[in-house]
C-alpha cells in the first residue's frame, strides 16, 4: 500500500530518534515523522496485558499525544497495553496510517482507526513526499517460546527505510517484543546493513517463562543483526520488566559489542545517519 503525502521537492531534514519511554519513539526520517508503539500512560497507571494480567507504570512518558503533530505513520508491533494504551486510543487521530499485524489491524478498525493497515511478514507499506519515500516492511518476531507464543498477540518486527531519489539513505530495524531464534536470521540475510536497531528488552516473564529479550538474548540479537547503532528501549518502565538496562550494558561489554551501543534517555534526541555507530 502506498500513500502520496505531498509533492514537495525541497531537501528533507536530517533524521533523528527521540525516546519517549517504553518502546515509544518519534522517528524523524527525512520529511517523515513516525511514532512507534504509542504508550502514554503516566506513572502509577496500569497497562493491561490480557488474561487478567496488568502492570503498573513506574516512569513518566516524555510526550503526550497532543504534543505530536504532523504524524505520517504509526508503527505498532503488537496490541498490548504497554504498546498501544487507552490514552493513545482516545487521542491519536483516527485517520493516521498505522502499520501493524492482522489481529491488531482488525481491533483498531473496530475502534475507528480507519488508517490501520495489516502487514504479513515481508509485506510493505510505503509513503512518498517529493523524491523521498518511506517504506515499512514487516519482519519476523515471536513473543515467547514455541507454543506459548500462540497465547500472546502476534508480533512483528519492522524495517523502516528512507529512500531519496530511488536509493536507500537510512535503514532502521525495530525488533518488536520478540525472543531471539533462527526465525530472525532471514532479517540479516535480507538486510545485512542495518544503520540502527531499536531493541525491545525487559526480560519479561510469564509464569517464569521468558517472553521478551533479556540481556543475554538481546546481545544474541545484536550479534546476529550486526547493526551500526544499537538503541535499547522497553527495559524499566513497568514492573514486569525484570532485566535491567545495566545487565544489557554489561553483557554487551563482555562480548565486545558495546561499540555500537547508544543509551538514549527519555526525552533525549539523537541523530540518525547512514552507518553511524
Amino acid at each position: 500500500m502506498t500513500a502520496n503525502l505531498d509533492a514537495s521537492d525541497e531537501p528533507g531534514p536530517e533524521s533523528s530518534l527521540t525516546f519517549v519511554g517504553t518502546a515509544t519513539t518519534v522517528l524523524r526520517l527525512g520529511r517523515f515523522t513516525v511514532l512507534t508503539d504509542p504508550n502514554f500512560l503516566h506513572r502509577g497507571e496500569r497497562a493491561y496485558l490480557g488474561y487478567g494480567l496488568s502492570s503498573r507504570r513506574q516512569t513518566e512518558p516524555m510526550a503526550i499525544p497532543d504534543d505530536l503533530t504532523g504524524l505520517d505513520a504509526v508503527v505498532l508491533s503488537h496490541l498490548h497495553g504497554d504498546h498501544f494504551d487507552r490514552r493513545a486510543r482516545a487521542q491519536l487521530p483516527r485517520s493516521v496510517p498505522i502499520a501493524t499485524t492482522g489481529p491488531a489491524e482488525r481491533r483498531l478498525r473496530k475502534w475507528g482507526f480507519t488508517g490501520a493497515t495489516a502487514l504479513d511478514t515481508w509485506d510493505s507499506w510505503t509513503a512518498s513526499r517529493g523524491d523521498e519515500r518511506l517504506r515499512v516492511t514487516a519482519v519476523p518476531g515471536r513473543h515467547g517460546p514455541r507454543l506459548l507464543h500462540r497465547a500472546l498477540p502476534p508480533v512483528m518486527g519492522s524495517i523502516l527505510e528512507l529512500e531519496r531519489g530511488g536509493r536507500v539513505q537510512l535503514r532502521i530495524y525495530l525488533t518488536g517484543d520478540t525472543l531471539c531464534g533462527n526465525y530472525l536470521r532471514p532479517i540479516h540475510e535480507r538486510y545485512p546493513d542495518i544503520d540502527a536497531m531499536v531493541i525491545h528488552l525487559g526480560g519479561t516473564r510469564i509464569a517464569g517463562v521468558l517472553v521478551t529479550l533479556d540481556a543475554e538474548q538481546g546481545a544474541d540479537v545484536v550479534e546476529l543483526i550486526r547493526p551500526a547503532l544499537t538503541v535499547p528501549v522497553h527495559y524499566d518502565d513497568y514492573g514486569v520488566f525484570r532485566s535491567p538496562l545495566s545487565h544489557f550494558q554489561y553483557t554487551m561489554g563482555t562480548r565486545r559489542l558495546d561499540a555500537s551501543l547508544r543509551v538514549v534517555l527519555r526525552g533525549q534526541t539523537i541523530p540518525l545517519a547512514p552507518g553511524s555507530g
